[in-house]
């Protein structure tokens, strides 16, 4: 199997990744190609403007989360039906986990036997972008740092210089991008600000990515670039089947996933696998909606940004109320991060669900990073003493009003809650890696 593929990396964050991955994927889009996206590692936001971008779900590729032996199956999952896949990667190009390149844009491109073009931001630099780009192309054979997208250009002059000295090391431009600070997207504290949040404004910032790309990215040569990867050994992933026990022609029990722009982490995968599982899989919007859906069995919140629509949700008082009967009826109800702060007693002095008897709040303390954990008792989600490897990434706490039952232990740690069928803590995971999680909670709803 040999989808044309290509990974656009940097030698650092703040190069242009993100702008270069979503202009390009719309502008093949654009084109007439069905373009599929793929981000490196465990970001949230990018994928949500690559669905954008696409019209396809935004894909996440972390070996860290679920194993580099599924990476590739992931991958051809999520390309099936598509012309050409765009992967973005994360950081610089060789950064990974810890002290090692395990989990970076090298590791992903290796993996996926994919070319790779480097985005340089060439602000204060001329001819050295070429001494830059030959270090990065000679640090790792293994990599095909197939050539660049210069960013960030002042001038035709200062184009001209940088493409000389690139050639004069062998290394071809793809493109060239100007300066435009009117092209941006807004940030807060753990990046940009998702998609989902800024709908209007974000499908604008796409459109004029796409052209901007489409007018000065060789497109042509990109989808020829893309089309010598190597080809990948199948099959492709797929959710395991398993049916939950029910009565003959009973329905499938409905597992409701937090949504709109509150709650809007979530691994597609994830999805794919509860209704793998059985599940009537049905989205509700805590900002929203003021019911759960019909038949709710079970109930996800994953990650997102409540804390910046914390009036809006605690004036949701009748979904507030339902979602804390679920939960006391003994209802399987699962979150991660967000979903926590959404359970507590309050968030930032504001009344919560109140399933769980905790306060959440914001702090100035970034917590970011990946996690080894076991699971500290049984739970709708894992047996006691599975591990699992999961990631962080909060400026937030929650501080129980007594000693509960934890969730995981990380590090040996008590982290989380676990009480009744209520799973709750900061760990994200990518159920891809652990399809059983899936499972266990639809047979628990059902």
């Amino acid at each position: 199997m040999n989808p044309p593929r290509l990974v656009i990396a940097a030698p650092a964050s703040g190069h242009g990744k993100t702008t270069v991955a979503t202009g390009l994927m719309a502008a093949l889009h654009a084109a007439g190609l069905s373009v599929s996206g793929h981000k490196v590692g465990p970001d949230y936001i990018d994928p949500g403007y690559h669905t954008l971008a696409t019209g396809r779900p935004g894909r996440n590729l972390d070996p860290v989360l679920c194993t580099e032996e599924l990476i590739a199956p992931l991958f051809l999952h999520g390309t099936a039906g598509a012309d050409i896949a765009v992967v973005e990667g994360v950081m610089g190009l060789y950064d990974g986990r810890g002290t090692t390149s395990y989990g970076s844009t090298a590791h992903i491109a290796r993996l996926l036997r994919a070319p790779v073009l480097l985005v340089v931001d060439c602000a204060g630099q001329g001819r050295s972008v070429a001494a830059l780009v030959r270090g990065f192309a000679a640090y790792d054979r293994r990599v095909n740092l197939a050539g660049v997208i210069l960013n960030r250009v002042a001038s035709a002059r200062h184009e001209e210089i940088a493409r000389d000295a690139l050639a004069g090391v062998g290394i071809t431009v793809f493109g060239v991008l100007g300066r435009d600070d009117s092209i941006g997207t807004p940030s807060r504290h753990l990046g940009l600000v998702p998609a989902v949040e800024r709908q209007a404004a974000a499908r604008h910032t796409v459109d004029r990515l796409a052209a901007l790309v489409a007018s000065r990215v060789d497109l042509d040569a990109v989808v020829a670039l893309a089309r010598t990867a190597g080809p990948l050994p199948g099959p492709a992933w797929s959710a395991p089947t398993a049916p939950a026990p029910r009565s003959p022609g009973a329905a499938r029990p409905v597992v409701a996933i937090a949504g709109g722009a509150a709650f809007s982490f979530c691994y597609t995968e994830n999805i794919e696998l509860l209704a793998a599982a059985g599940a009537d899989v049905v989205t509700v919007d805590p900002l929203r909606d003021e019911a759960l859906p019909a038949g709710t069995r079970a109930l996800v919140v994953g990650g997102g940004f409540p804390q910046v629509h914390a009036s809006d949700l605690s004036a949701n008082e009748r979904l507030r109320a339902q979602v804390a009967r679920l939960a006391r009826a003994g209802a399987p109800v699962v979150a991660e991060c967000a979903g926590v702060l959404y359970l507590a007693r309050e968030l930032d002095g504001r009344p919560m669900c109140g399933v769980l008897d905790a306060a959440g709040m914001m702090t100035a303390r970034l917590t970011l990073g990946y996690r080894d954990a076991t699971a500290a008792a049984d739970s709708v989600l894992a047996p006691a003493g599975t591990h699992v490897r999961g990631h962080e990434f909060h400026r937030t706490t929650v501080v129980p009003a007594h000693s509960a039952e934890p969730a995981w232990l990380v590090d040996g740690q008590p982290a989380g809650f676990a009480q009744r069928a209520v799973h709750a803590s900061y760990l994200h995971l990518h159920w891809a890696g652990y399809p059983r999680f899936a499972q266990r909670l639809v047979e628990a709803a059902a």
